[in-house]
């Protein structure tokens, strides 16, 4: 097993986690998306989505045997039992298919890298890593995000109430970060922030 440092990057929605994603992506530091495996795990013919069928009935499988995400988010998002009945599917897929990644970088010379985990304080996962990395930004600023990105205000603050609170996320951080601005100064966070702190911890 290659030796470097685990990072993890993490913030609820609309938060601007991804453009910090895309920042680090940019610097040259590996991040693994939990979101893409997550996508990736439940592909039509894998053997989650068949996990996922069986679990929550045909009603989630659009026309053409794709997984239908809204079909399933109208379920899980309602029913906190339902989301862990996913979540225990899922997540251990996804935790097998990141360590994989991981180790590759690793190998290929990435002395860190970050995995890019929404829901990590709500899995407890946030003691398995080096570092937590936690982007916030005012409510008011998610409700717009998210509403710009085509979510209904009543849908977007259901995907809120089902994630914990920014105290919590803080409570686990190593490094906050203030994604309420514009995406430039995000990077100059990362810059300041984020960057210092890896190359010291994994050197």
């Amino acid at each position: 097993m290659a030796a470097y440092l685990r990072v993890a990057l993490t913030g609820g929605l609309a938060v601007g986690k991804s453009a910090v994603a895309q920042c680090l992506r940019v610097r040259g530091v590996p991040v693994i998306d939990s979101d893409e495996l997550a996508r990736a795990v439940v592909a039509p013919g894998s053997p989650g989505l068949k996990q996922v069928v069986e679990a929550f009935g045909p009603g989630v499988l659009a026309p053409g045997g794709a997984l239908d995400r809204a079909a399933l988010a109208g379920i899980v998002f309602a029913d906190p039992a339902a989301r862990r009945r996913l979540e225990a599917i899922t997540h251990p897929l996804i935790r097998e298919q990141s360590h994989q990644q991981a180790e590759a970088a690793a190998r290929a010379g990435a002395r860190a890298v970050v995995f890019d985990i929404p829901l990590l304080v709500e899995t407890g996962q946030a003691g398995d890593y080096d570092l937590v990395v936690v982007v916030q930004a005012p409510l008011a600023v998610r409700l717009a995000r998210a509403e710009q990105r085509g979510l209904s205000r009543e849908q977007a603050e259901a995907r809120l109430a089902s994630q914990v609170s920014d105290a919590a996320r803080a409570a686990v951080a190593d490094v906050v970060l203030d994604g309420g601005g514009s995406v430039d100064d995000l990077a100059r966070q990362v810059d300041e922030l984020v960057l210092p702190l890896l190359e010291a911890r994994a050197a």
